[in-house]
């Protein structure tokens, strides 16, 4: 497909203090917000397999151990329009059952609807990956989703 999933069917944001983060399968999206005017120089951002750290102007965002493991060689951060920074972890479990409940362990927990939201939305994206030819953007899902879903790689084609 020539559009992402994602941009199709829209994400599920977990809101924090300092902005939001999100999930697809393959990748970690936070987003902070920054007071206008904000350079580069001004931020420092570390970004490890399994932590991470945020600090803006001198003043600790975040800093702590990530949920889950990401490819710290693949992780990248931006600052855009001086107001904003947008941080990409790249998971290293890619799979729909991977669920990030939280970004940090224990820190900016996804209350239990937008969890149930993002779970269900990464199930939808594996149905997507599983069958190129459908679009599940739209679509909408129930029962048994946690996990990523059914595993239907049993049945013939």
């Amino acid at each position: 497909m020539s559009v992402h999933f994602e941009e199709k069917s829209g994400v599920v944001p977990c809101p924090t203090p300092w902005g939001s983060w999100y999930q697809t399968m393959e990748e970690v999206f936070i987003e902070v917000n920054v007071p206008n005017g904000t350079s580069a120089k001004e931020v420092k951002c570390r970004l490890g397999s399994r932590d991470i750290e945020l600090h803006v102007k001198g003043e600790e965002i975040f800093k702590g151990k990530l949920f889950d493991t990401t490819m710290s060689d693949e992780a990248t951060w931006t600052l855009e329009d001086k107001c904003l920074i947008r941080i990409i972890l790249m998971k290293t479990n890619r799979e729909a059952g991977n669920c990030w409940s939280s970004l940090l362990e224990g820190e900016y927990c996804a209350n239990a609807w937008v969890q149930d939201q993002m779970q269900r939305k990464l199930t939808l994206e594996r149905f997507q990956r599983e069958n190129p030819g459908f679009d599940f953007s739209g679509a909408e899902i129930s029962g048994n989703f946690a996990g990523g879903g059914p595993d239907f790689s049993s049945l013939q084609k």
